[in-house]
């Protein structure tokens, strides 16, 4: 509870109202403060860990790509992407492009080939590619909202372009 002490005036010829100190406890407000922190804490729901759902395909034999209608996408160091369309760049190494993961880059190459109906995406990362290259390139497949897509492994042919560049 809050006291009230009264103190004594100076002494002087006028008379003059007694001044008082107030001195508030503080023990209801901190409980209180307390109480609401715990509630708080205990009905809050905390953010669920988003996962990007990858549907691998099952076991059996493999299907065949239309090299007409392929993207190849070659993940390099650097954040850079080497593609190509088709499914080999052939003797002419002029077909092989180069772009980045900025939304100006890949984005605009992966809305372009979206406009042929049936195509598909390989994605082959190679060793100097990271992680986060990998799955900037997913979430571009999520934005761009292509269907069809596919984590290949590197052969030697695009080991050897991705050298030659």
């Amino acid at each position: 509870m809050a006291s009230i002490q009264p103190t004594a005036a100076p002494k002087s010829g006028k008379p003059r109202a007694t001044k008082r100190s107030f001195h508030p406890d503080m023990t209801p407000m901190v409980d209180l403060a307390f109480l609401l922190l715990t509630f708080f804490m205990l009905t809050t729901t905390f953010n669920k860990p988003s996962v990007m759902e990858l549907a691998m395909p099952a076991p059996g034999p493999e299907s065949s790509v239309d090299p007409k209608k392929a993207l190849t996408l070659l993940l390099d160091k650097n954040s850079e992407v080497r593609y190509f369309f088709g499914l080999n760049p052939g003797p002419a190494t002029d077909q092989l492009h180069r772009t980045t993961l900025a939304a100006d880059g890949l984005r605009q190459v992966l809305l372009g080939f979206q406009q042929q109906p049936g195509g598909v995406v390989l994605i082959k990362p190679s060793n100097q590619a990271s992680y986060q290259n990998l799955v900037d390139v997913l979430d571009e497949m999520n934005i761009t909202g292509q269907r069809k897509y596919a984590l290949v492994d590197l052969n030697e042919a695009d080991k050897k372009l991705l050298a030659a560049r």
